[in-house]
């Protein structure tokens, strides 16, 4: 999946949010790379998200 941002934005002058599943698609974890730093994006049973190095 390649996710981007798209240029939409809200009255506020915000990104309108992305739904978290969405981000993640299948299971519960889906990898991040930002300036070559890779995050783990996690979401729990109890539907918390975390998001660790």
């Amino acid at each position: 999946m390649n996710a981007h941002v798209t240029q939409m934005t809200t009255e506020t002058g915000q990104l309108p949010p992305l739904d978290a599943r969405s981000l993640i698609a299948e299971g519960s974890t889906r990898q991040i790379n930002l300036d070559g730093q890779i995050y783990t994006l996690r979401i729990t049973r109890a539907g918390k998200l975390i998001l660790t190095k």
